[in-house]
């Protein structure tokens, strides 16, 4: 895509920028995928930025700024010059994955504490140190899983949640909702393995 200048201007001439910026914004609305990657080389970085230091975490930032293209992408509909630059409605879906990937998190951490805290109140008098060793490593791995991986298996088995149900609750694609399903779950089984004590 190239921007439209006329005789003796440049692209980086006042003004320039937001020029690019509208034809960019007319490449989103019509689909046209070289102005979409355009569009993330340039804004990227900042949403990466602005995840990073709300978040705390490059890993949750990196994931954050995946959802806010894939959000950009589908709701291309929904973006109009008229009412604001497209830098700037970029930043407002930021700010509202942002905030959903905090929620998330403090699901997380709750879910976490009620299995520590069943683990540690509604165990059986007489239950065999094994289950208790079970819930324990179970929690410990889940804890020390990548963020996404852990939602993505507390929604399918807490919340009984198909892929498909996941994929469209988080914006994540099947595929990939998916391929955390399989390798958060190989994970976990290679931890709990490896935390088990071997036998006598």
């Amino acid at each position: 895509m190239s921007l439209r200048t006329s005789p003796g201007t440049t692209a980086v001439a006042p003004g320039g920028d937001a020029l690019l910026d509208e034809e960019l914004g007319r490449g989103l609305r019509e689909a046209d995928e070289v102005a979409f990657a355009a569009i993330y080389r340039k804004w990227s970085p900042l949403v990466h930025t602005m995840a990073t230091r709300s978040l705390g975490d490059s890993w949750e930032a990196e994931d954050v700024t995946q959802q806010v293209f894939i959000g950009a992408w589908r709701g291309r509909a929904g973006f109009h010059q008229e009412r604001g630059p497209l830098g700037a409605w970029l930043v407002g879906i930021t700010r509202r994955k942002i905030i959903d990937a905090l929620a998330a998190r403090t699901r997380r951490l709750t879910l976490a504490k009620a299995a520590a805290s069943m683990a540690e109140t509604t165990q059986p008098p007489a239950a065999p140190p094994e289950a208790v060793l079970d819930r324990v490593l179970l929690v410990h791995e889940l804890a020390s899983l990548a963020p996404v991986q852990r939602e993505i298996l507390c929604m399918a088995f807490f919340d009984d949640l198909t892929h498909t149900q996941i994929a469209r609750r988080t914006g994540i694609p099947l595929g990939t909702v998916k391929s955390h399903c399989r390798r958060g779950l190989q994970k976990l089984r290679d931890g709990i393995e490896q935390g088990l004590p071997e036998a006598a």
